[in-house]
């Protein structure tokens, strides 16, 4: 299991990184990106903490841990300022908390998130057809995730993949360990939202694809 999405004490998660790397490891992971939230109040906060400890661990364990960061509910003309950040911090993975159907999240973002060239749009909720296709120019993945609540929009984001051509990743968004997944549960979940058995292959090889631009 390759997941770039999950969550730590660093924002609203449940465990400490290492906790979490340790119980990823027992579930099967190849890859996990530590993503917590940042905004204006934590970014120079948390990125660095995320990059130290996933240096420790890489070093030691055998998985590969990403210092990543999910720029949440921020301001649209603020975002490519988010993207540029967060990388300069040393997140190998940038995401942005799409429009989710759960949350009050701004009209727009899923928009300045592509524009801005991060690199995965998390749980887009209903994004627009011209949003996929300026994420397949742009080479942004569109997010296909196990979170309750933000789930709810799955078979709509799989159905604009189809029509546009954008790519998609599957990830947890984990908040806990209950969260998190074996690659078998993984393909299960994929096949109850009708995805064929090349489709799924496809959402794989997307997270394999990403994790080999990571240096």
């Amino acid at each position: 299991m390759i997941d770039f999405h999950t969550h730590t004490i660093l924002s609203d998660g449940e465990l400490l990184p290492s906790e979490l790397v340790r119980r990823a490891i027992m579930k099967g992971y190849t890859a996990i990106g530590l993503s917590d939230h940042v905004d204006y109040s934590n970014i120079d906060f948390v990125i660095p903490r995320i990059v130290k400890v996933a240096k420790q661990l890489n070093a030691l364990w055998d998985i590969k841990v990403i210092p990543s960061a999910e720029i949440t509910h921020v301001p649209c003309e603020q975002m490519k300022w988010f993207v540029n950040k967060a990388r300069k911090l040393g997140a190998k993975v940038v995401i942005v908390h799409g429009e989710t159907v759960s949350e009050p999240v701004i009209k727009g973002t899923n928009h300045a998130a592509i524009n801005a060239g991060a690199d995965i749009l998390a749980h887009p909720g209903f994004i627009s057809f011209s949003d996929a296709m300026l994420a397949k120019k742009k080479g942004v993945f569109l997010e296909i995730t196990t979170r309750r609540g933000h789930s709810k929009t799955n078979k709509h984001v799989i159905n604009i993949s189809r029509k546009s051509g954008a790519k998609l990743v599957l990830n947890t968004d984990s908040h806990s360990p209950e969260n998190l997944i074996s690659d078998k549960s993984a393909v299960t979940f994929l096949k109850k939202l009708g995805l064929k058995a090349n489709e799924i292959s496809s959402i794989f090889q997307n997270s394999e694809h990403l994790l080999r631009k990571i240096k």
